[in-house]
């Protein structure tokens, strides 16, 4: 269907190899097909045909263009001071979602709720521009971003991202901590972790190890583990909070899918648990389903009895868990019509230890980028600080 798609209605074949041969041996069949469709619709445009399904679609046009800032290479003001000189306008610091819902043309905003994140119209396209070319932007949704920014590791930490690739989250971590500590990166996917290790390279990640392993079979007993005190969790699911960006829209998974699903993810959340220095874990989906979502955490809490609990990692955000057990309202979700990003769930699970006193919900690192995002405006003050990072020229 994508290859269809691409030959018909986009820019033509991508690909190689024998699909691409197939697909253009029978093209003058598929252009035959698609003029009898556009007679039997009426329509004279190929793009009228579409229109249906992408109405089936209503997130899709509203999601705006989320570009993090990597600060392992350059700084929110230079890249802001890089965009102006492109003939972009920038409007300050969003004060609600409806100023990222209104934005139009070359204007753009710092997000209202992340520190290093700008904000540009829906459809925008900076894959060819120098700062994503050269790794100083990374394009990644906002709610993508919560999982990093949330598990906050300090500078110097050691931490296991449990199901990397692509590896957009890896990146983010590595910035948090200013390329200082470890990165464990699994995935099981060869061509996965080859794209990922070619991503972290151009975005000047350092002191990462990426494996090729199912996460699922790590010992949590190995010494090189003994000092992971932060695990980001961000298991294999249904999807079903992507917007569907295309024409076609895809099936409902099955019960019987969303159970397999389920299961891998209770599993994966019980490992991680099992670290023994673990004192902070941020589980995510991009699952709109509750059996993925608050189920899973709710039977992982069970299993580990008074050993974790949930905290409130971002009291402000304005979506929260399905009240299906008590605390559930910790968790955070995420969708196009409520925060303008794609569908997303959060929940940040703390060890409890024995006689200590009420852990705060964000760790120092969290809590400092919080004040970041509500501080001063990137661009607008005389505040000078010396920087060491390449600058944008």
């Amino acid at each position: 269907q994508v290859l269809v798609y691409d030959l018909l209605f986009g820019k033509g074949l991508k690909c190689g190899g024998r699909w691409k041969a197939l697909a253009r041996r029978h093209r003058a069949r598929l252009e035959a097909e698609l003029a009898r469709m556009k007679v039997q619709q009426k329509v004279s445009r190929n793009e009228d045909l579409l229109a249906p399904a992408q109405a089936a679609s209503p997130g899709a046009s509203q999601v705006p263009r989320y570009v993090r800032v990597n600060t392992l290479k350059t700084c929110v003001d230079d890249v802001i001071d890089f965009f102006k000189r492109q003939g972009y306008s920038y409007l300050g610091k969003a004060g609600s979602v409806e100023e990222l819902r209104a934005l139009s043309g070359k204007k753009f905003v710092l997000d209202l709720h992340l520190p290093e994140l700008l904000v540009f119209p829906a459809q925008t396209d900076f894959h060819d521009n120098f700062l994503y070319t050269s790794g100083h932007i990374i394009l990644q949704d906002k709610a993508s971003c919560l999982p990093a920014f949330l598990l906050a590791p300090a500078a110097g930490s050691h931490v296991i991202d449990a199901c990397a690739a692509p590896g957009n989250k890896t990146s983010h971590l590595a910035a948090i901590m200013k390329n200082k500590g470890q990165i464990f990166a699994f995935d099981v996917d060869t061509k996965r972790l080859a794209t990922m290790n070619t991503m972290l390279m151009r975005a000047g990640v350092t002191g990462f190890q990426l494996a090729q392993q199912d996460f699922l079979t790590v010992d949590p007993g190995d010494p090189k583990y003994s000092k992971v005190a932060s695990i980001l969790l961000d298991p294999s699911c249904s999807g079903s909070g992507m917007v569907n960006r295309g024409p076609v829209q895809e099936a409902a998974p099955s019960a019987e899918r969303l159970q397999a699903l389920a299961g891998f993810q209770r599993k994966a959340l019980s490992r991680a648990l099992s670290f023994p220095a673990l004192q902070r874990l941020v589980y995510s989906t991009c699952s709109l389903h509750r059996q993925e979502n608050e189920d899973v955490v709710q039977a992982v809490l069970q299993e580990q009895g008074s050993a974790f609990r949930l905290v409130d990692p971002f009291p402000s955000w304005p979506c929260r868990g399905l009240a299906v057990f008590p605390g559930a309202e910790s968790c955070l979700r995420a969708s196009p019509a409520d925060t303008l990003t794609q569908g997303f769930f959060v929940a940040v699970l703390e060890r409890c230890e024995e006689g200590a006193a009420d852990h705060s919900s964000l760790p120092a690192a969290a809590e400092e980028n919080l004040k970041q995002a509500e501080g001063r405006e990137p661009g607008a003050g005389p505040k000078k600080r010396k920087r060491k990072k390449q600058r944008v020229k």
